[in-house]
């Protein structure tokens, strides 16, 4: 397999995930609604006699049915997020078709990558998020940073190959 294969398919799992994270922030509602359902939350509004990860989700279902009953536009920041996480995708379609022109765009992913953590550990605590869930969406900054650290490794392989 090429150097130049190897890459794209690496940025490929990392443009993929930013889509399906973007397109997963649109329908949170529905989504609780259904993972709760999996988990056996059967009325939200009881979480807090839930314990563990049933009662983390049945929190955030409850919270998120109440806010989005009482003021919809609140979830309109959510799809600014999912928005953001499409538009961040889009640039990263300059280094797939031309990895050499646009290593730059692996840099400000590589950066955003490492800042997930400090605004995860400081925010989430902030905002009395449960320490699990906070590793959780630090776990995002992590599998964003391999691919991309990989693609940049194999940009300087593909540079030393092209020669002066």
């Amino acid at each position: 397999m090429t150097l130049l294969l190897r890459y794209r398919l690496s940025l490929s799992v990392f443009i993929t995930g930013l889509i399906l994270s973007g397109i997963t922030a649109f329908p949170l509602l529905h989504e609780l609604s259904l993972i709760s359902s999996w988990i056996g939350i059967s009325d939200p509004a009881g979480y807090k006699s839930l314990s563990g990860l049933q009662h983390w989700i049945g929190f955030v279902f409850f919270g998120l049915q109440q806010t989005y009953a009482n003021y919809p536009f609140l979830a309109y920041g959510t799809d600014w997020l999912a928005f953001g996480h499409l538009i961040i995708a889009l640039f990263f379609i300059g280094p797939f078709i031309d990895p050499l022109k646009n290593e730059w765009v692996l840099y400000c992913g590589i950066a955003a990558c490492i800042a997930v953590f400090p605004l995860a550990l400081i925010c989430g605590p902030i905002r009395q998020i449960p320490l699990f869930w906070t590793l959780i969406d630090c776990s995002f900054g992590l599998f964003g940073l391999l691919p991309l650290l990989y693609c940049l490794s194999l940009t300087r392989r593909m540079r030393k190959l092209q020669g002066p």
